[in-house]
Parts: C-alpha cells; structure tokens; sequence
C-alpha cells in the first residue's frame, strides 16, 4: 500500500514494521539503535532477517552494564521479552522456541553494543544497505519491540520520518559508525550478556527455582518491607544474645516475622502450636525490645507466672540458663488488670502507684482469655467499673507512650471468630479501619463479621452436611486472610516437618502411639456403689443447701434479678442449674478418686450442718432479719477441677431468713444430710488398700519402669485433693521400693522427694534435659524427679519432653484439656522414639457417661451464654443450637481420645490459623534469597519448569515419599502464576495476592484449585520442588517432543484458557457478594472486571507430568 506522507506513525500513515519488511532484502546489512531489542520483534520480521548479511544493534541504553559509578547497578530493563503489558499471553508460552532460534541468528548475524552513560542518546534509527548498494533510513521514537514497530493488536502511537535525502542517509550511517567504533568508552560490547540472558529463555529450568521465582513475584512488597524498613536493627547484637542462640531455625524465622509485623503493625499474634516454644519466641521479641532500651511488661495467668520470672534478670534465679541477656520486664497476672491499689503478687507491683500508660511493648500470654469484649458498668454509687480487656486497651494500649502488643495463643479458629476480633482490637487499639493503609482492608469489624457469617453459615450441618475447609476458605473475603495473614505467625508441626529439616537440628516429633485405656473398679471387696449405679442415686437428691429460693414464701419479687430476667433465667433457675452441677461434680470428684469423693461428701455435710446452725440461731433469736448470701455454702475452689469456673453461675443474690419457711428447708437440709451420711461412711471404708484405681496405677507404673529406659511418668489429675492423695500414698513406695524420686505440683502446693520444694526446681529436675538444667546454677545436677503427680496448673507452656508416659488418671470433660496435657511431651525435641497416654475412664459405658456430661453442659452454658450481656443477642433455640453443636463436637473429639491423639488444629471440623498465614513461605523465600537475590532479580518472566506427579509413571524421580492424599491431588497438570495488567486497588477485597492470581488445572481441563485456595497451590509447588536443584532432563525430552521444542503450545494455550476463565468467574461472584453483603465493598467497574486470557501477564508456570 502506497503511502503518500514520510511520516510513520504505527496509525494511519503506516508503521515502521512495514517498513522494514518492504526494505529488508538477502544479503542486507542493518544498523540499529535502539533502547530495547526483544525477540517477539524478532519474530514478526524473522523471515526477512534470517537472511540479512548482517545487524550491528547499538542499545541506546546501558541496559546491560554498569553505570559510571561502580558501586550503582542499574535496574535492568532488557525488554528481551517484549512489553508485557500489549502481548498475548499464549505468545508468552511459546517463548522458548522464539528465543532459541533468535539466539541462533545473534550467533551467527549479529554485533549488540550498549551506550555506557544513561540518557545520552534518546533517538531511534533503522538503517539499510540492501545487497546493491542501495540505502533506506527510519529515524524516529520507535524501538526494535512489537508495538514500537506497530507490528501489535494495540501499537503505540510513534513520531518516525522516513530519510528519503542521500545525503542525510550517508549522513546518518556515518554518525552510526562513528559511535559504533568509537575507542573513548562511549560504547561496549555486550553481545555476550545478550546471549546469555537469551538462554534462560529457553533453558531447563531446574523447579526449585521455579518455585522461588514465584515466591519472589507474589512476596516483593514484603521483600521491599523488610529491606526499607529497617525492621531488625543489626546493630543491637540482637544476633549475638544468648536467647537468639538458643532458638531453633523455625523459631528464629518466627521471632524475624513477628518483629517486622509488631513494627509495621503495631501487634503481632503468635499462634504456632503446642509445643512449638511460644515462649522462647516472646523472650526473644523482649530481648530485641530490651535492647532498644524500651519499657516491656508482661500479661499472663497466674498460674503460668513463674514461667517468667524465672527469666527475669532481677530475679537472678539459679534455674534461668542466660547468663548474659537481661530480659528487665514487668510481670502482672490477668486478674490484677481492673485493680486500683494493692500489690500484685506476679512482681510487687504496686497497684496504686504504678504507670499503666508507661510501657512500650507488652506481651499477653494466653491472650485468648481476653477475647470478651471490652464493657463497662456503672454501680449504684455511680462508679464506673472497666472489665479486663476494657482496662487493657483503655489503660495500657491507649494512654501513655505508643504500645505495641504481642499475643500468644495456641487455640485455634473453631466456631466463633469474635474471640479472634477482640484481639485483634488489642493491636489495632480498637480503630477499624487501622489496617486501611498498609492492607486496604476498610473495617476491620466487618470484615471479621462477614467473616463469622461465612463461618456459621459452613459450619452448619443441616445447611452443609459434606462441608470441607476448601469450601469455607473459597466462600471468605481475601480481605480476611489478608488481615490474619498481616498479623499472626501460626506454624503446625505438620509446617515444621515440611518446611524445615527439623529432624537435623532438634530431631523428629515422637511417634505418638495408640492411647491405653483403662476402666478399673472402685472398691476390690465391691461394697462401694459402681459409677453407674452411684450417678442414678445422687441424681434423686435435693441438695436443698444450693436452693434457696425453693423455700421464699414472702417478698418473692426481692430475688427474681431485681424484676429482670435473661431470657426466662430465673433464680430459682440458676439454681436448680447450680443444684445439677453439684451433683455432676460429686461424680467427678468420684471419677477422680474415692479420696476426692469422700472430701467432697464431708464438706457439703459440714456445710448443711452450719447452715442448720445458723437457721436455729436465727430462729432462737428475737432478731426479724438476717440478710447475707450463701457463699459460704457454696463449693470450695479446691474441690473443682483446676481452672474450672463453671461454678461461676447467675449473679448472687442476698437473703434475708425472714422471707423463707424455715422449718421445711431445715428438714430437706436433714435429709440430704442423712444421705450423704451415708455414701460418706461408705467411702471412708474404701482406704488405699482398697482402692481399685489405686492398685490399677501402681501396677501401671511398675510395668512402665521394669520395661524402659526411660523411667519418666506425668500422672495428670483435675483436682488438687486427688494429686495429695496419691502423692501421700506412692511416695514411699516409688522411693524405697522402685528406687525412684517423685513429686507433686498442685498450684500453691509443691511436694517433692528430691531437691527444692519449689514449683520451676520440681519441674527442672523432673525434666532436666528440655529445661536445659546444665546451664543452670541449679545446685542439683547428680538426679532427677521420675515421677511428676499434677494439676492442671501445668497442662500449658512447660517443656517436659524428658518424659514419654503420661497418665490422665481422671478425664477433664473439654477433650481441649487432655490434648494440651499430652502436649507437655508431644514437643518438638523429645529423645524418645514413642510417646503413650493412658486414659482412666470412669465406665465402659461412655455412651451413657457423655449423655450425662452433654445434659449438664448443655443446660450450663445455656445459662453462662445468656448472662454475658454479650453485644450479638440471640434468640433462644438459636443459642441452643449453637451450644448443641459445640458439645457434640466437644463429645465426638472425646470418643476419638479413645483410639488417638488429635493435635488442636487438626481436630476435626477445625479451622485454625495456619489455613490463612503465608508467612513459612516469605521466610523461605527470604533465606533463598541470600544466595541467589541477583538469580532471581534478572530472570525473565514466563520461564517455566517440568516436574513429575508423584502418582504417575515417572513420580519415583521425585525420589521423596508422598501420603495418599498427597498422592490423589498432585495429578498431572499446569500450575500458572499470573499477574493482572490492570491492578486493580479493590482487588486486595477479592484475591489476597492481588495482582497475583495461583491457578492449578489439571491436563483434563479440570481447576483444581482456583487462586482463593493459593495457600493449597503453593504447598503443592513446594512438596514437588523442594530440594529439586536440577532439570529433569527425562521429562523436559518428554515435554519437547509434545511441543515440538515449544512451537506447538495448543494443549497448554487450552489449559491457560480453563485457568483464565475460572479466575474470570469466581472474581465475578466474589466481586458481587462483597458489595451485596459488605457495607465497605468497593464495586469493581466492568471495563476492570476479568475476562479474557490477555488480561494477564505470564509470570512462571510448572508443569506437572
């Protein structure tokens, strides 16, 4: 087509690609200069090129070397590939093939010079010299790429002049070769760069780098996060402290995370799982702090403080292995929060005088027990009182100086996320939209509401009968991961093994062998009643003692909650409540030990008696009132199970005796006294020598030791009665006869046959090794404890895996419970091969025995839900069927415990916080990086790599075992990485990588994961990459001659296809449900929307055969 102007435009007045093609003859010889060279306009103009005499190319950049200061790289822009932003993806694919055959030319045609100074030659030129001598120019803006040549579907607009005077030819040529052989420095050759970058193109790529490749696209804002911010200050000697020493590779990559997180977040949530050393991990964030001289104070139960001050420098205790890190922290227990004077017991904290404002990093342990919202009340007299997470944020988060928060958990998402965003209020200092800049996540509460809809709306078995996590994870906001993603470290040991070679440096978790259980009688002469039969006979009684209001015949309207009820929940019927538990509890006490039973038959009768006397005072007297509460009447606090508050029900109210009839409650009261007369004669008979339960764990304990090496046995039991029972009668025995030493930490209450009779020296010598006794001061180093009798007080954060035995000698009813006990020696760097839990069940029944737990439960957390003034009010079958749900799970997870042991997060129909974290992942990519930053920082896009499935002919190349689900997913496939030109701000709403899109089709053109499940993508690419340093050379002949050396991409164009037009659909619905059910969903235009192939770049893709 003839052109009647000289001007080429890529538009209407033709482009500069016609040009070339109307021009370029055999035999031609080409000069160019241009700022890019890339092989896609190659191959537009390849079949005039390849027969060219030849091309000297001169970039008009210094693209491929350094700028005149040696010590600046440039940031290399080699535009090899072509502009990502205008060509079709499926052209990405077949780059290989076009970059072989362009290396080849270059071989064979080409001389590539660079201009040295940056931004010195700005002008295009294509000149020439067909084969007779004859000379054609193009001189203008437009580079040697696809759409500067206007060779496109969408070319840029250019401004080029085509030289039609010889003498501005010769002109021209002549300024051309001057640069070209100029000898001042103004120009090097870099034809050899060229190649080289070319041949990534087309290499066999090993997949491990593939797979680093694709962490380093999807993670580059967080790569950027940590090298600008400064986040771990070297200068510190933070690496050089003892803590950071003492830390285990996965631990040091945890204390990294949450730093970088408690600096840009303000707060982080370390949520790794039981007996991953949360602790370790925290004293290592205080050692930092400390080091930058900041003011820190530590939160947590009473019952975990001597975890802590054992580490405090002021406290120079012998059993602290640090001798040159100062941890100068704080120390206040949960309950001292609320209290205004006093001193607190955790660290002599004066509560009248202390500055609550003044600390700039404080660690809460067990930061679950803090997931209540933040309330307030005010008193009759005015005054207004805060509860705990209300003085928290209030007192110590917002005033004083800036607060930054570290939580520690190991509870994981089950049924209810509002615990979750309590904490979460913590760290955000209550504002919600406090994530909005660093994350786009709007409000913070909403999305954690969407969030808890998505969750109950999954989580219901009727609604959702075959639900599985994959189809909550794809119904949630990416906002939601985003935010959990952002602020908590969460590892499982399932995360450990895979993501580390743990067994290296701290060796394999145990085997955790099948549980024994054990149903032993109660009385060896059976004259005592069985569980069974002594449950109907207790369930008949009135235990009229905890009933008052049974007995009101004047003034009724003084003791119905002040006229007010919570959903019908009367007095009479907290108490009727309180009546069914007392009774369960004289079954626990009886499932404990007969011990704990008759303690607890003796005290209630102790308690009928003085409450007898104190009626007959009172009726003796001429008094008209007597007014108090009856909480002296109520059950002791070492008669319930450790840390059990269930006691803790409706309000009490105070009666006045005036307003009951006297004389019928005084003969209920004689009644139920005469009873447990009774029972208690009965059981004072069974003495030790008696005690069916008693031998049964003695000859427990005998085959444990005559059968091991390891004499270690942690003997668990819910109440401190029962734990000085058994003390009191196996200590003499374990000593004189088994030659062993044992003890007993019960709370305040600490017995031992060895060494100091303190709580850390017990648990020292018990487990020497996992408490790093040797490092110690500990003047006892030449024995150890065998065999620990406890409470629940240390069911949580102790290291004890000296130990491979453990009995639970009762059952706690919260399955929660005995898992956390087990876990005191199912930790990370136990010596011992196995592990074993025995179980003691009170009947073979356990059908029955749970239909008993499940009524009383159900009835009491009825009453505790309703009487929290909770800020969700439900209706009442609602909150019954939530409750019904929960306690069957509870109940089903407590059948389970009969045949195995189940970790927390992986109990069944649980979701915990590992299922939305990507942290393991950064910190992989981050020590990769080490090694190979400059690697991964100039390869080109769209590389690819071939791996084998693990189930198909060629999976023992892999040469690592996979489990049967492992096998059943990982089928042969394509997974693509991708990246959305248009960047879409509200996209973060909708894919928690945004702009990255994980897509993993399988060859039938099935999506097996789409990108909301990127987190099950990514650990598919890992477990078939991991460790895969080279190419296999097998497959990649295997994968050539399918493509014809990558010129025949059909099969996997069709593939990307199927990816992109699930991401298209799902983006959709996504995009819909956030603005129809978020009052912050941001609507995504349509021209934004995804819907086709070309809106993507390539960015790796694996393929698996």
């Amino acid at each position: 087509m003839s052109i009647n102007s000289s001007i080429r435009d890529n538009k209407k007045r033709g482009s500069v690609g016609e040009f070339l093609n109307e021009h370029i003859q055999n035999g031609s010889k080409l000069s160019i200069v241009s700022a890019y060279f890339t092989i896609y306009a190659f191959d537009k103009l390849k079949n005039k090129l390849k027969n060219i005499d030849n091309l000297n190319f001169l970039f008009g950049e210094p693209t491929f070397i350094k700028d005149i200061d040696p010590n600046k790289n440039i940031k290399r822009d080699y535009k090899i590939e072509d502009d990502k932003l205008q060509l079709p993806i499926e052209s990405i694919l077949q780059q290989k093939s076009v970059a072989k055959e362009c290396t080849d030319w270059i071989k064979n045609k080409v001389k590539i010079k660079s201009m040295v100074k940056p931004n010195f030659l700005h002008g295009k030129l294509y000149h020439i010299e067909q084969e007779n001598k004859s000379e054609k120019a193009i001189a203008g803006s437009s580079n040697f790429t696809v759409n500067g040549l206007g060779l496109g579907t969408n070319s840029n607009m250019e401004l080029n002049i085509v030289i039609d005077s010889e003498r501005d030819r010769n002109d021209l040529k002549n300024w051309f070769d001057d640069l070209w052989n100029d000898n001042t420095g103004l120009v090097e050759d870099v034809k050899d760069q060229v190649i080289k970058y070319l041949e990534q193109l087309y290499a066999e790529n090993e997949p491990e780098f593939i797979y680093f490749k694709t962490l380093y696209h999807l993670f580059k804002d967080y790569l950027n996060d940590n090298e600008n911010n400064g986040l771990l200050d070297e200068k510190t000697g933070f690496y050089e402290t003892e803590i950071w020493d003492m830390l285990y590779s996965f631990q040091k990559d945890g204390v990294k995370g949450a730093i970088n997180k408690i600096q840009k977040h303000n707060g982080c949530i370390i949520a790794d799982s039981v007996g991953l050393g949360k602790t370790f991990e925290a004293l290592a964030v205080i050692q930092y702090f400390t080091l930058l001289n900041k003011n820190i104070l530590v939160i947590c139960p009473k019952k975990l403080s001597e975890n802590w001050t054992v580490y405090q420098t002021k406290k120079s205790n012998a059993l602290s292995p640090f001798k040159r890190d100062k941890f100068d922290y704080a120390i206040l227990y949960h309950t001292d929060l609320g209290r205004k004077n006093g001193i607190s017991k955790a660290d002599g904290i004066n509560l009248d005088t202390i500055k609550w404002g003044n600390y700039h990093l404080v660690v809460i342990d067990e930061s679950h027990n803090f997931k209540g919202n933040p309330l307030e009340k005010t008193k009759d007299d005015g005054e207004v009182i805060w509860n705990r997470p209300k003085w928290l944020l209030e007192k110590i988060l917002k005033e004083g100086v800036d607060t930054k928060v570290l939580l520690l958990t190991a509870t994981p998402v089950n049924n209810e996320l509002k615990d979750l965003r309590n904490q979460i209020s913590l760290i955000t200092k209550g504002k919600t939209d406090a994530l909005l800049e660093s994350t786009q996540i709007v409000d913070i509460a909403q999305t954690l509401k969407k969030a808890q809809t998505d969750f109950t709306n999954w989580a219901d078995i009727k609604k959702n009968p075959n639900r599985k996590v994959s189809q909550l994870i794809e119904k949630l906001d990416a906002s939601f991961f985003k935010m959990l993603d952002e602020l908590t470290i969460a590892r499982s040991r399932k995360h450990i093994i895979n993501f580390y070679k743990a067994e290296n440096e701290v060796g394999n978790f145990p085997t955790r062998l099948k549980p024994i259980s054990i149903y032993s009688k109660i009385d060896t002469k059976d004259r005592f009643y069985t569980y069974d039969k002594l449950n109907e006979i207790i369930l008949e009684y009135k235990l009229s003692i905890f009933n008052p209001s049974a007995y009101v015949i004047k003034n009724e309207h003084k003791y119905n909650n002040n006229g007010q009820t919570v959903l019908n929940f009367s007095q009479q019927t907290r108490e009727h409540f309180l009546i069914g538990m007392m009774k369960v509890n004289f079954l626990k006490r009886l499932e404990s030990s007969i011990e704990s039973f008759e303690i607890s038959m003796n005290r209630t009768i102790e308690k009928i008696e003085r409450l007898e006397q104190k009626i007959n005072d009172f009726k003796n007297s001429k008094l008209k009132s007597s007014v108090g509460t009856l909480d002296e009447y109520e059950p002791d606090t070492d008669e319930k199970e450790e840390t059990n508050e269930e006691h803790q029900v409706g309000k009490k109210l105070k009666f006045d005796l005036a307003d009951l009839d006297l004389d019928k409650w005084l003969d209920d009261l004689k009644n139920d006294k005469n009873a447990l007369v009774s029972l208690h004669v009965l059981a004072k008979d069974v003495t030790p020598d008696r005690d069916a339960k008693l031998i049964e764990l003695k000859k427990l304990i005998s085959q444990k030791i005559s059968s091991s090496k390891n004499k270690k046995i942690l003997l668990f039991t819910a109440f401190s009665d029962t734990a000085n029972y058994l003390f009191d009668n196996l200590k003499d025995w374990i000593v004189n006869d088994l030659k062993l030493h044992t003890a007993l930490v019960a709370g305040s209450e600490n017995k031992t046959t060895y060494g100091k009779n303190e709580f850390n020296h017990i648990l020292t010598n018990f487990a020497p090794m996992a408490k790093k006794r040797s490092l110690t001061n500990s003047p006892n180093q030449d024995d150890e404890i065998s065999i620990l009798i406890a409470t629940d007080c240390i069911s949580e954060g102790q290291n004890l895996q000296d130990c491979d035995y453990l009995i639970n000698y009762d059952i706690h009813w919260n399955p929660v419970r005995l898992i956390q006990r087990f876990g005191r020696i199912d930790r990370l760097g136990s010596k011992n091969e196995a592990i074993q839990m025995v179980n003691f069940w009170p009947t073979k029944d356990l059908d029955g025995y749970i239909n008993l737990k499940h009524r009383v439960e159900s009835r009491m957390a009825l009453v505790d839900l309703t009487a929290t003034n909770d800020d969700d009010i439900l209706n009442e079958d609602t909150i019954k069927e939530l409750i019904e749900d929960d306690l069957k799970y509870r109940n089903q997870q407590l059948k389970r415990l009969q045949n195995e042991v189940l970790d927390l997060e992986e109990m069944e129909d649980g979701v915990d916080f590992t299922d939305f974290t990507l942290d393991d992942f950064r910190v992989e990519l981050l020590n990769f990086l080490d090694k190979n930053k400059e690697k991964l920082e100039n390869a080109p896009l769209g590389l690819y790599a071939v791996i084998p499935s693990p189930s198909g002919n060629n999976g023992n190349l892999l040469n690592k075992e996979f489990k049967n689900n492992e096998l059943k997913i990982i089928q042969p496939g394509v997974i693509y990485c991708l990246r959305q030109k248009n960047e879409l701000k509200e996209g973060t709403q909708i894919n928690p990588l945004n702009p990255y899109f994980l897509v993993y089709v399988y060859d039938d053109g099935t999506v097996k994961y789409n990108y909301a499940q990127s987190k099950s993508i990514l650990e598919v690419f890992r477990l078939v990459c991991q460790n895969q340093d080279k190419a296999f050379e097998l497959l990649c002949d295997l994968f050539n001659n399918e493509t014809q050396n990558g010129s025949d991409m059909s099969k996997y164009n069709q593939l990307l296809k199927s990816a992109t037009t699930e991401i298209a659909k799902l983006f959709d619905k996504k995009s819909n449900a956030q603005v129809m059910n978020s009052r912050n969903g941001l609507f995504t235009p349509i021209e934004n929307r995804i819907t086709e192939t070309d809106n993507f770049e390539l960015i790796t893709w694996l393929v698996i055969k």
